[in-house]
């Protein structure tokens, strides 16, 4: 008996489990990267992200240099499609390495576009590991403050309110909330942007809006909307401010 005490005394203590990291990288210019996540990224042995099914990472793209040259990467097929199931299971799947990693007591950082919270991604693996790991969120600049930025358009002042709205909203939806809004931030315009342009204009608010596409990136677009292309990418925007000086 007193051998066995002394063999349990003396045998290996479990690994203890590592910690997720959901970091926000911003709208896609890697030097608008946090630093806190920036330092995170650079000391990763276990990096996951999200990417296209079939298509490189646009987070991995934007976190490349920093990335070590060791480090194990769990990507995340995600397919793009309005069917929500396919998605599901890629995020199974991921959770499902990316637990293993943690349970192995291996941090892992999840490289999130724009803020993890924020229509991020990583709120779906948050959804399926925080109630069993440790995680902290790394908060990055969101896609609206990088278009405002880019835009030189001042949101919100005093008491003013920012309505966010997405772009797939039915066109009725769109009229009536953007009719009762000071200030609209439009997102995923993308495909969207014919019926968005049309309802902004019966509002006769195209004037007072601005389209913005890819934020921060040598791509940039930023024109009137009433200037915008008939296509517009998934990293697009719109803008609106009513009023000759809301910030004042």
């Amino acid at each position: 008996m007193m051998g066995d005490a002394i063999g349990a005394a003396n045998a290996p203590l479990p690994p203890s489990r590592g910690v997720l990291y959901g970091v926000g990288l911003g709208p896609g210019a890697p030097d608008l990267i946090t630093l806190r996540a920036a330092r995170l990224i650079e000391r990763a042995s276990v990096i996951a992200y999200p990417a296209l099914a079939g298509a490189d990472s646009f987070a991995r793209a934007i976190a490349a240099d920093l990335i070590a040259p060791g480090a194990r990467e769990i990507v995340m097929d995600v397919p793009m499609s309005t069917d929500r199931a396919p998605a599901q299971a890629a995020y199974d799947k991921g959770a499902a390495a990316i637990a293993a990693a943690l349970d192995g007591g291996q941090d892992v950082v999840c490289l999130c576009e724009g803020d993890p919270f924020f229509y991020g991604s990583f709120m779906y693996l948050f959804a399926r590991l925080s109630g069993r790991y440790d995680v902290e969120v790394v908060p990055g600049v969101t896609s609206i403050t990088a278009c405002a930025a880019r835009a030189a358009m001042p949101l919100a002042a005093r008491n003013e309110r920012l309505t966010v709205l997405p772009g797939p909203l039915s066109e009725d939806e769109l009229r009536a909330r953007i009719a009762d809004a000071e200030s609209v931030a439009i997102m995923k315009v993308g495909r969207h942007l014919p019926k968005i342009r049309q309802v902004i204009d019966a509002l006769g608010l195209t004037d007072a809006a601005v389209y913005i596409e890819r934020a921060s990136l040598p791509q940039e677009v930023v024109l009137p909307l009433a200037d915008a292309p008939e296509n517009a990418p998934y990293f697009s925007m719109i803008l609106l401010t009513k009023g000759a000086d809301p910030w004042l």
